[in-house]
């Protein structure tokens, strides 16, 4: 028997540094990330998907969000879906699992809202297969959520399946977190033939048969290499130790760039570099760039150019934070606001007030550079 293991789809999640066109984009592709998994687990011959919970990414989904990713799954009718809820969708009343309980889902989606093992067929060898769900009745459970896996009680020989969402403790675990912690050797105690968890949103093996699918949509841009875009295809249960192979299913990759720039050579690389994230699809990569250096005004109005309108209309996404960059002004910039008089006297103090340290310094500094540019349009100071 061959499973797909996922985890943190947070239907719904909001990015506050997106405009609004492109958080409509970033929340359609979580949700197309579900037809890419299910495509995935009938092409591979996986008749079940475990979602290790945040199915949603809040308690109270409005409706249209609370239906979509069923509506979703309801797309592949011979496939099983297994849903259990996580600290971002915890199974409290009124909550989405409740209102999908009164509701209805498709046969073919399982909603394991009690910690209670249920069957799943058997493997290739007909041996059975169980599942073991924990589940989340409040955001902050103090205890382990998988203690119950220890009682659960499955027919001799049956290949055991846990599935959960939490923290495992002492595998980086934020020793401040005293809530939903998973014993490390969760898998031994309980008989566990593979432990598919959620929260963590990163690929990671947290020990020989215990994984976290990190979640199918890279959703920051502190994940890292291993920060989420995959699903794990499960396979060789009854081994030892079971292969939890990686697919990419995730559109969207996220970046985060520095650069150092003095001179339109270095702007110029700075474009060329961001461009070549993906020169196929550069509308599939968000980036966000921490500049520092020095531009005069005629650099400036090139990375305004080159930068923020050419690759950042290229890219999904460029968010830029030039608090480093300093506004570079030679005597020959202010040569143009004329030898003496009330332009030459206002440029020299916005200059002063740009390389200081004062509350105003990133204002005068736009100022300047206005102020340079305009002087330059309109011809020398007399």
């Amino acid at each position: 028997m061959r499973l797909v293991h996922t985890s943190d789809w947070q239907i719904g999640k909001g990015f506050r540094f997106a405009d609004d066109e492109t958080l409509g984009v970033l929340q359609d592709q979580r949700l197309d990330a579900i037809l890419r998994i299910g495509r995935l687990a009938r092409a591979e011959g996986a008749a079940h998907v475990l979602v290790a919970g945040d199915v949603w990414d809040m308690a109270q989904p409005g409706e249209r969000t609370l239906r979509q990713p069923i509506e979703r799954m309801r797309q592949f009718p011979d496939l099983h879906w297994h849903l259990i809820p996580g600290n971002h969708d915890p199974h409290l009343p009124g909550g989405p699992w409740d209102r999908h309980l009164r509701g209805g889902v498709p046969d073919t989606i399982h909603l394991h809202l009690l910690p209670e093992p249920a069957p799943l067929g058997a493997d290739a060898s007909g041996r059975p297969v169980w599942l073991l769900p924990a589940v989340l009745d409040r955001r902050h459970a103090f205890g382990d959520p998988t203690a119950s896996m220890e009682g659960m009680a499955t027919p001799d020989g049956a290949i055991r399946i846990g599935l959960a969402h939490g923290s495992v403790r002492g595998f980086g675990s934020d020793p401040d977190r005293a809530h939903n912690l998973i014993a490390a050797d969760r898998a031994e105690r309980s008989g566990l033939a593979y432990l598919a968890l959620g929260d963590w949103h990163g690929l990671t093996e947290a020990g020989p048969r215990t994984w976290y699918s990190g979640t199918p949509e890279t959703d920051g841009f502190d994940r890292g290499g291993d920060g989420g875009g995959s699903v794990l295809l499960v396979s060789d249960l009854g081994s030892p130790r079971p292969t939890a192979a990686p697919h990419r299913v995730g559109r969207f990759r996220w970046h985060r760039e520095r650069a150092t720039l003095t001179g339109p050579d270095e702007i110029d690389a700075l474009e060329h570099r961001l461009r070549g994230l993906d020169r196929d699809d550069p509308s599939a990569v968000l980036v966000w760039l921490t500049v520092e250096g020095a531009l005069g005004p005629d650099d400036q109005a090139r990375f305004q150019a080159r930068i923020r309108d050419g690759a950042g209309s290229a890219l999904r996404a460029l968010r830029i934070d030039e608090s480093g960059l300093e506004p570079a002004v030679a005597e020959a910039d202010l040569a143009g606001l004329g030898a003496g008089g009330a332009l030459r006297e206002a440029g020299e103090t916005l200059a002063a007030l740009a390389a200081g340290v004062s509350a105003q310094k990133e204002i005068a500094a736009a100022a300047l550079q206005r102020l340079l540019l305009l002087a330059r349009r309109d011809g020398p100071a007399g």
